[in-house]
């Protein structure tokens, strides 16, 4: 809009433009008393999203302005759908007082709502952690920071750029920030909120500043990352956003941690899907390994553990200290659970505390939470467990923290500050002064009405209030003869006059103006209530990871001793030994499941899986990678026993659909996953590969199946499960050792197929497919066509091997037969034949022909 246009609009419309401007690439919320605004392009657009009237006010330009508006005390939920899709949203409020502007109320953007950078309990998942996420990439390698802003949680790395699209699955931020000129995520193919900073905004020198500065700090070399090039350009860039949206400083971040994937059993994006681990390959939340396994007393729990469950450690210490703390929580984890359920998300409030957007009931909820810590303290006293003494000795709250939230808060605050009832009496006298005297006005009218009466001898006369005229004395119209000099007409009615006196007149000063000297009371204390809070964050973030923690491990004694789990053991030697193995989350779908055994090592290298299609061959896959992911974690295995060696990796190539984005066929993206898995494997990765080769023609298959398990075999020399149908590859066991073939038993009854699910030594007989064709409901005249159809394929195989055998020596290729027009000619010398001899033989050739 032009300064000409501007200059026609409205001084409150000129205040709105000036202000949209600084914010054009999101939605601004124009605070109008009890609305929050939005006009002609916003207006327009919320109206779509949110489905809300879309309506027009005045003109701009002889054009009518659109407007849409929501209730400011509803606008959460609002909020809550447009950040969900994706939407950033400018908070303006008005910052001045109406009582005193000449023109607009001053208003200024006190707030940025964007979709990685929520704190507030009504917009945020209370299961899933939220990250905000920054990039800064080169040509090779990728910069990444991500926070979750609602538990001041920092984190920087620096990976290879190929292993981008695998960080982004394992994270799932909520928002990417990158730079300007750079791939943006959509391009990637990642359906996220992404936002462009300027270059400037990714300097190298100055994030190092800006988070030496943060952490009261002279350099970084404390946490890990002073070397950092790229990774602290995003961590900055990621800062100084936040800083932006909040409006000031974010004082709960207080350190960095540095990411290395060496710490962790690393999987791709692919495997990651596969697994199911927090999502099906639905998109849906259940059932999925997290879904089975989250029976936490409290929301910080379960987000820590979806992040275990994502973040398997390959530190063993660790992982012996979380199991030995879950063998000893087995007969006290519904004690430790009942402990835990009341208490508030001590993580996201301690947040909050720091912002200065806690509300009372947060500060009222952490109170009681404290409280309670020390009778948990007690029921683990006597856990050995040093684990478990470490979370105990850091759930110790600090007693004057305690005292100030009780002496300060009522026992049931108001849920919000602007209703007044938060702090408690007795607390501050000159609020319990302006309370008083709310109170106390019935009790002051009746008295001031009694001695009225006696003073003028007027019977009838009446104290009473309105919102119109406040306080006044009602006299009879009969009765006006009697008032004395003091009185000063209010107003006159029809049969009654209404008066004032200097004493009410007092008063009513003082009771209209106590209710909201008392809010504001109320605010300016409260305020100091969070700033005494302040330094007492690294001890609440403390307690809030020690519950979080404390939460998981008892829920892993909850689920060993429901399900029947048993503890793994960690081994030196190259060996990943399952007895009686069951994937969990089927096994909780089915009425009845069928364990199996897993037996890899140095000398057995690779299973050959075959069987029939739905007979369980990728089930019985992915139990032995999810028992892996499980020991990994800390947690007890659905197995009667479990022995692993090291592993780096977990790698699946299982099922696989068309990436049209991308523009990549179902074959392509088999190809891509097979081959990152050839290129990364090593001797200590767990590999499961399902029906390579299936997306082309048989010989292409057939051939890229054999040499990809050639190739694991002797080169990458994984723990690998293969499952196939080309029953070729069984012969690989005669040429090597490391290579046992084992099938999914299945027998056939009265023409139907029945799974036995066991997993038994050597090769299937056949595949089966038509029997499972025919459980699908395939029609019994296709099936019966395809019989006879297989019946002259087999025959016709018998006879002339047209597809071959991809081990057999090839066939020497018979002699043809001589045509007889070949053998006549082949003793002919046309030089010795005479005219009449030539003439003869061609009447001869004439006849063969």
């Amino acid at each position: 809009m032009s300064t000409a246009e501007k200059s026609t609009q409205t001084p409150m419309m000129q205040q709105y433009l000036r202000l949209k401007s600084q914010h054009q690439d999101m939605l601004l919320f124009y605070r109008m008393g009890d609305f929050y605004e939005l006009f002609h392009d916003d207006a327009v657009r919320v109206a779509k999203l949110l489905d809300i009237t879309l309506t027009q006010r005045g003109a701009s330009g002889g054009q009518p302005i659109k407007m849409a508006g929501v209730p400011y005390h509803a606008a959460e939920q609002y909020l809550a759908r447009l950040v969900k899709m994706g939407e950033s949203v400018a908070i303006c409020e008005q910052i001045g007082d109406p009582a005193t502007s000449k023109g607009p109320v001053e208003r200024k953007v006190v707030r940025i709502v964007t979709p990685g950078t929520l704190t507030d309990s009504a917009l945020l998942e209370e299961k899933r952690d939220n990250l905000l996420l920054a990039l800064h990439q080169s040509r090779n390698e990728v910069g990444l920071a991500w926070l979750n802003l609602a538990s001041g949680q920092l984190t920087i790395a620096e990976v290879d750029a190929k292993q981008l699209p695998a960080e982004l699955e394992r994270l799932q931020p909520s928002e990417i920030l990158y730079a300007e000129g750079s791939l943006s995520p959509r391009e990637r193919g990642e359906q996220i909120a992404s936002k462009t900073l300027p270059e400037w905004h990714f300097d190298r020198d100055a994030a190092h500043r800006a988070l030496c500065q943060q952490f009261g700090t002279r350099d970084l070399a404390g946490f890990g990352c002073e070397e950092f090039t790229h990774g602290l350009s995003a961590a900055g860039a990621l800062l100084g956003y936040a800083k932006l949206t909040q409006g000031q400083s974010i004082a709960h971040i207080r350190s960095a941690q540095v990411y290395s994937a060496d710490q962790f059993v690393r999987m791709d994006a692919a495997t990651r899907r596969n697994l199911e681990i927090t999502q099906t390959l639905r998109g849906e939340p259940a059932p999925t390994l997290l879904s089975l396994l989250d029976t936490c007393a409290t929301n910080m729990g379960s987000r820590l553990l979806a992040h275990w469950l994502h973040h398997p450690l390959r530190n063993r210490e660790v992982l012996r200290a979380r199991l030995d703390a879950v063998d000893e929580l087995d007969e006290k984890y519904a004690a430790v659970h009942d402990q835990l359920k009341p208490s508030v998300d001590v993580e996201r409030i301690t947040a909050r505390i720091a912002l200065k957007s806690a509300r009372p009931r947060d500060l009222s909820g952490l109170r009681d939470t404290l409280k309670q810590l020390p009778q948990l303290s007690a029921l683990l006293a006597n856990v050995a467990a040093p684990r478990i003494r470490r979370l105990t000795s850091d759930l110790q709250a600090d007693v004057a923290l305690v005292e100030l939230l009780q002496k300060t808060l009522k026992e049931e605050p108001s849920s919000v500050l602007r209703e007044g009832g938060v702090i408690a009496a007795g607390f501050d006298s000159e609020l319990d002064e302006l309370r008083g005297i709310q109170n106390n006005c019935g009790e002051f009218l009746l008295a001031l009405e009694s001695r009225e009466r006696a003073r003028t001898g007027i019977d009838k006369l009446k104290v009473e209030y309105n919102r119109v005229h406040g306080f006044y004395i009602e006299v009879s119209a009969a009765n006006a003869n009697k008032v004395p000099d003091d009185y000063r007409r209010r107003q006159t009615l029809k049969n009654v006059e209404r008066y004032i006196t200097p004493e009410l007149k007092a008063f009513e000063d003082k009771a209209l103006s106590a209710n909201d000297r008392a809010l504001a009371r109320e605010k300016f204390l409260y305020d100091q209530l969070l700033e005494s809070l302040a330094p007492s964050i690294p001890q609440l973030q403390g307690i809030a990871a020690a519950i979080a923690e404390l939460d998981v491990l008892a829920t892993f004694a909850e689920r060993a001793a429901t399900l029947n789990f048993c503890a793994p053991q960690f081994s030196d030697e190259a060996q990943l030994v399952i007895k009686q193995g069951r994937h969990p989350v089927v096994q909780a779908q089915v009425e009845q499941f069928t364990p199996n055994d897993t037996t890899l090592n140095a000398s057995r290298r690779m299973l050959l899986i075959t069987g029939p299609n739905m007979g369980g061959k990728s089930t019985y896959m992915r139990q032995t990678a999810i028992i892996a992911l499980l020991a990994h974690v800390g947690c007890f295995v659905p197995a009667e026993e479990a022995v692993l060696g090291e592993i780096d990796q977990i790698f699946t190539r299982i099922g696989a659909s068309d990436d049209l984005a991308s523009g990549r066929s179902t074959f392509m993206v088999e190809m891509t996953e097979a081959a990152n898995i050839l290129h990364n494997a090593t001797d200590k990765s767990l590999v499961l590969v399902d029906e390579i080769g299936r997306g082309t023609s048989t010989f292409d298959g057939l051939a890229l199946a054999w040499a990809i398990a050639r190739h694991l075999l002797e080169l990458n020399r994984s723990y690998t499960l293969f499952a196939t149908h080309y029953f070729e590859l069984t012969r690989l066991e005669e040429e090597f050792k490391q290579l046992a073939n084992v099938h999914l038993a299945a027998v056939e009854h009265q023409h139907t197929i029945v799974f036995l699910h066991s997993v038994n030594e050597g090769a299937a007989s056949q595949s089966y497919g038509l029997q499972v064709a025919a459980l699908a409901g395939v029609p019994n005249g296709v099936i019966r066509n395809a019989k006879k159809q297989l019946v002259r394929l087999e025959q016709q195989s018998a006879a002339q091997n047209p597809q071959g055998d991809l081990f057999a020596a090839a066939p020497e290729a018979p002699e043809p037969e001589e045509h007889p027009l070949v053998s006549a000619m082949r003793d002919v010398q046309p030089d010795d034949l005479s005219p009449k001899a030539a003439l003869e033989k061609i009447y001869q050739l004439k006849k063969l022909v």
